[in-house]
C-alpha cells in the first residue's frame, strides 16, 4: 500500500509555488514515485455544496513506496523541504499543514496524464465509533463514487502515525479522498448527476461523527517519479 504526505497550503495569500523549481528538487528523492500539485479552480462546480471560504492556497501530494523513505524525506532539513525552499517557499508553521496517510486506489491514472480536476474532501471531525464509521464508508461509498460519470481515479485515504521534522502543524483528518476528473466540466457534470444524489444519501446514513468536512475543486499538475 503506498503512503501519501499532504502539504496542505494555508489559505491566506502567499508567495506562488514555482512548480517547475518543486519538481526539479523533488526528483531525486529516495522512494518517492509521484507528486501532485493541486491549485485552486475558483470555480463554482458543485451545486450542493458551496465553494468553501478556506479554499487551501495549494495543497501537495508526495506518494511515497515506503515509510521509512516517507520519513526520511521529511526529516529537518531534508529533501522534502530543499525541495519547497527551491520553489520559493519560505517552509513556516504557518504555511502549510501537514498529514501522512495510507492510499487506497480504487482506480488508477494513466502514467503520461499531464493535468486533470480533482475533488478533494476531508472528514476533519471524530466519529463515535470509528471502526464502524469506516466500515460502513468503505462498503457502501467507493461503488457509488465508482459510477460518477467520467470518473478517471478515485482515492481514499487513512490517518497513519509518522515522524515528521517539517516545521508544519499537524493535520488529523480521519479520512480523505479524491475523484479525478479530465476537466473541470466533466467534474461539474458529474457532481450534478443523480449518482451525487446518492452518494448524499449515503452521507446521511453514515454513523455517528462531528466535524467538518471541505470540499475542495482542484486544478491537478502531475509529475510522474521514477522509483529511486
Amino acid at each position: 500500500m503506498q503512503l501519501c504526505l499532504f502539504l496542505i497550503g494555508a489559505p491566506a495569500e502567499q508567495a506562488p509555488l514555482d512548480e517547475p523549481a518543486l519538481r526539479h528538487g523533488a526528483a531525486t528523492i529516495e522512494g518517492l514515485d509521484r507528486l501532485i500539485v493541486h491549485e485552486p479552480t475558483g470555480a463554482r462546480v458543485d451545486p450542493r455544496i458551496a465553494p468553501a471560504d478556506d479554499t487551501p492556497s495549494c495543497m501537495l501530494q508526495w506518494y511515497f513506496d515506503d515509510l521509512a523513505r516517507l520519513e526520511a524525506a521529511c526529516e529537518r532539513d531534508g529533501p522534502v523541504q530543499r525541495a519547497l525552499q527551491a520553489a520559493s517557499v519560505i517552509p513556516a508553521a504557518q504555511s502549510f499543514a501537514q498529514q501522512v496517510m495510507a492510499v487506497r486506489t480504487l482506480r488508477t491514472s494513466q502514467p503520461d496524464v499531464t493535468q486533470r480536476c480533482s475533488y478533494l474532501v476531508a472528514y476533519e471531525g471524530i466519529a463515535e465509533d470509528f471502526n464502524a464509521w469506516l466500515m460502513h464508508y468503505l462498503k457502501h461509498h467507493p461503488p457509488l463514487m465508482l459510477q460518477l460519470p467520467a470518473l478517471r481515479e478515485l482515492e481514499i485515504y487513512t490517518r497513519i502515525d509518522s515522524t515528521s521534522g517539517l516545521p508544519f502543524a499537524r493535520a488529523n483528518a480521519m479520512q480523505r479522498n479524491k475523484v479525478v476528473f479530465d476537466d473541470e466540466a466533466a467534474l461539474a457534470d458529474a457532481l450534478a448527476s443523480p449518482v451525487r444524489d446518492a452518494m448524499r444519501r449515503d452521507f446521511h446514513a453514515f454513523p455517528p461523527f462531528t466535524g467538518a468536512t471541505p470540499h475542495f475543486a482542484m486544478r491537478s499538475i502531475y509529475g510522474n517519479l521514477a522509483s529511486h
